[in-house]
């Protein structure tokens, strides 16, 4: 089950301040509540001031994105094909990725960023290798992408390492395929119980490239059907194919669009709060 409590509320965009209120008010009531309240929320709701104290710290103004999903969804070839280099490893058939890769867009440090991820393994996007995504409308300097191991991995660990990163980034793209795209892992156990944080969540269909244009028609809307249902009203999928490059300019955008509006890090610690 995801580390973070499902909720269902709209995300607007959030100031700092209004941040540090609410946090400073979830602080309060926990202090208050002491011994009265249930052991688990209350270290639940500890731990998402902490997260919110120490989020907001960290000097610097990165976006933390995290590639999420199954095995087999094509999360490292996507990875790479947005850095522009071969980076990550890719595996076909049994999960190659059993800890985090971080690439990094920009000069801006982000070393004490990744610390805090506790991210090692890193790479420096040179402007070259920034042309190979197609030159977006705004800056992707700030970004910072995460691949991440595959959330269904056979390997205990890697689950976890999946599930304790997804809970410290700033915003959800979850990577599918026309396989697995109505896994309940999937919906159950992160969309559905992550829906209150729709406004930092992206959903990406990889994989386009081997379906017929009326197969993808019918794959995106089911998709967007089943997102409903898991709570994400009005959710947008990206249709995409890391092999040829298809949907991926599109995808650059909307990363763009996040990185340049500076507030999915806020965004996503006020939906935690809530």
């Amino acid at each position: 089950m995801s580390p973070i409590r499902p909720g269902r509320a709209v995300v607007p965009a959030v100031s700092a301040e209004a941040l540090r209120e609410a946090s400073a008010a979830l602080r309060e009531a926990v202090r208050a509540g002491d011994a009265q309240l249930p052991a688990g929320p209350s270290s639940s709701a500890a731990a998402v001031v902490t997260k919110v104290h120490e989020r907001t710290s960290l000097v610097g103004g990165h976006t933390v994105v995290a590639l999420a999903g199954a095995t087999g969804s094509g999360k490292s070839s996507l990875f790479n094909r947005l850095v522009g280099t071969q980076v990550a490893t890719v595996g076909a058939r049994r999960p190659t990725t059993s800890t985090p890769t971080a690439a990094v867009w920009g000069e801006e440090p982000a070393g004490e960023l990744l610390d805090w991820l506790d991210v090692s393994s890193r790479h420096h996007v040179a402007s070259g290798d920034r042309q190979a995504t197609g030159g977006p409308v705004g800056s992707l300097d700030g970004l910072v992408l995460l691949d991440l191991p595959d959330f269904d991995s056979r390997v205990g660990a890697n689950r976890e390492e999946a599930e304790r990163v997804l809970a410290l980034v700033d915003l959800f793209v979850w990577v599918t395929d026309p396989q697995k795209y109505a896994d309940a892992r999937l919906h159950d156990d992160y969309v559905a119980a992550l829906s209150g944080h729709g406004a930092v969540m992206l959903v990406v269909l990889n994989q386009v490239d081997r379906l017929s244009p009326s197969e993808r028609e019918q794959c995106v809307l089911d998709l967007g059907r089943l997102l409903a249902r898991d709570g994400i009203e009005g959710a947008t999928v990206l249709p995409v194919s890391a092999t040829s490059g298809e949907g991926i300019d599109a995808l650059v955008q909307r990363l763009a669009n996040t990185v340049t509006g500076q507030n999915a890090a806020r965004d996503r610690l006020a939906a935690d709060v809530r």
